[in-house]
């Protein structure tokens, strides 16, 4: 075990958002092919989240929203190429990929008249005119009722590369996905699609064209006990041919343990069939705080591929990517060792005993963000439950090149002025900008940590920031959108009402910005890339 920080509480009424959340690429940057695509959450590998997309709008008018209908009429919108009506609660960021953009939400706003209640939801909309073209039906968890909260929808962005969706449903399921659905015929070997859009207690449905078509399927509760805690999140990682997922187990729902500590938290997957190839060693389980909902990410150290993880036991993890030669004739699945590991607990810079307050989780720290890459140095924020309202946290920058316990001699620099922070930072220019949930945009040196400013956007924040065209755009929970000018001045460009909260981070491709509210998808661009809509 390499540290003790689980805490209990109350039972939460989620709001979630992974700000947090791959493929043929040259590591340490996207190749030219894809260069606008935007196949994954933030930068392949890295996780960066930024964008070399040019040309982008400061500004657009999301239009007036039918009380009749819900839709949004385009004729009262700016800089709008098209708008699509997604559910109710929407917490995934958009993924825009090979002509198709993929967006997670729930069934709030049924695309089936067949398909009612509660349900994950994964549409797929045509990436030049926003048209409809299938989407993914997965039932609830219900099983362990606190595993898939009401109304969560598929948080998890899907990872898409060479026509094949990979992405982990409300059901803690890995998904690979025809990203053309069924509209191309059923690709096999998955054949039950009917069955798995229905609860067991209802009957199976028709697969019609509008849905997805499901090449293989993992199920990560039955096959490894792994039990979510309020959404299952990853935006998975792609080396070759191997997935990286986090499993999000977590907490049972008093909060008070955990409840199947054995079960992994970090995984490897054969692409292809979904074959178990690995599972971590690293002795989490029982010191999970809630959930873990970070995802991986991949960078060059010393001549290695690495990767990089956020646990929920507040513990940061590096460890070698897999090689081929260590998967040739393993009979079992690879146990996969830390290759350093650091204590995310400011305590731990001081102390080698820290007391825990199991009762209030007023003394535990976690993980939600995902780790960034960057001139090998890791960036990630190490946060209180900001679920449950809590408001410490700091954040890290970390060597990528150490061994061992780095808590004490990894630390580059540190930044308490966060505090509680679920965001991913973005870093371009040596500059890094990150959202605390308390609403605040914090821009940093990245070599020194040293701040530059501080900009009040209003909270709550569930996003992290796009830095893309010299704009860093960002979302709030009061229904804002800011664009503000990249750089060492704090110069706001303009802060854009919307119709509904924000709690998804914005992507970019293809001359286009996303923004999805809790309930539509904008897909926003300057005028000379309207006319091709």
């Amino acid at each position: 075990m390499l540290g003790r920080q689980r805490s209990t509480g109350r039972s939460s009424l989620i709001v979630f958002a992974v700000s947090v959340i791959c493929g043929g690429f040259l590591l340490g940057g996207i190749s030219e092919s894809f260069a606008a695509d935007r196949p994954q959450w933030g930068e392949a590998w890295s996780r960066n989240n930024i964008s070399p997309e040019v040309g982008l709008p400061d500004w657009f008018d999301p239009g007036k929203v039918s009380s009749a209908t819900g839709e949004v009429d385009l004729g009262t919108t700016a800089n709008v190429r098209w708008v699509a009506r997604l559910g109710t609660v929407t917490y995934a960021t958009p993924i825009i990929a090979e002509g198709k953009v993929f967006q997670g939400t729930n069934n709030g706003n049924p695309r089936d008249p067949r398909v009612e209640g509660d349900r994950g939801i994964l549409m797929c909309f045509d990436e030049k005119t926003g048209e409809f073209l299938w989407q993914l039906v997965v039932s609830k968890l219900y099983e362990y009722k606190w595993a898939d909260w009401h109304l969560c929808g598929i948080t998890s962005p899907p990872t898409v590369e060479n026509g094949r969706a990979y992405l982990v449903s409300n059901r803690c399921e890995v998904l690979c996905l025809d990203i053309h659905g069924l509209a191309d015929g059923n690709a096999g070997p998955f054949l039950d699609e009917g069955r798995h859009m229905s609860p067991p207690e209802d009957p199976p449905l028709e697969p019609t064209a509008k849905d997805a078509d499901i090449i293989w399927l993992y199920d990560m509760p039955k096959e490894l006990g792994v039990r979510p805690h309020n959404a299952s999140n990853c935006s998975i990682l792609i080396d070759g041919d191997l997935l990286y997922v986090c499993t999000s187990n977590g907490v049972e729902w008093t909060h008070s343990r955990v409840d199947n500590p054995e079960a992994p938290s970090i995984i490897v997957l054969e692409k292809h069939a979904g074959r178990l190839v690995a599972v971590d060693d690293f002795g989490i389980g029982p010191d999970i705080i809630h959930g873990q909902w970070s995802s991986p990410a991949m960078g060059e150290v010393g001549g290695k591929k690495m990767i990089f993880w956020g646990g929920g036991n507040g513990f940061v993890y590096g460890f070698e990517a897999l090689k081929p030669d260590q998967l040739a004739n393993a009979p079992k699945p690879l146990r996969i060792r830390p290759t350093w590991y650091f204590n995310g607990h400011p305590l731990a810079q001081t102390q080698d005993h820290i007391p825990y307050d199991h009762q209030e989780q007023s003394t535990s720290f976690e993980v939600v963000a995902n780790p960034v890459f960057y001139n090998n140095r890791v960036y990630v924020a190490v946060t209180q439950d900001a679920f449950h309202n809590m408001l410490d946290g700091w954040l890290v920058c970390l060597d990528a090149a150490g061994g061992g316990n780095i808590t004490r001699n990894g630390l580059v620099w540190n930044y308490r002025g966060t505090r509680a922070c679920v965001s991913t930072v973005a870093i371009a220019d040596g500059l890094l900008y990150v959202a605390d949930h308390a609403g605040r945009l914090h821009c940093l040196d990245a070599e020194s940590g040293s701040v530059y400013w501080v900009h009040d956007a209003g909270g709550p924040i569930w996003a992290s920031p796009l830095v893309a065209d010299g704009k860093i755009y960002l979302g709030t929970g009061r229904k804002a959108l800011w664009v503000l000018r990249a750089g060492r001045s704090l110069e706001v460009l303009h802060q854009i009402t919307m119709p509904d909260r924000i709690l998804c981070t914005p992507a970019a491709a293809h001359g286009t910005l996303y923004v999805a509210t809790q309930r539509h998808l904008y897909a926003v661009a300057q005028p000379a890339v309207l006319t091709g809509r």
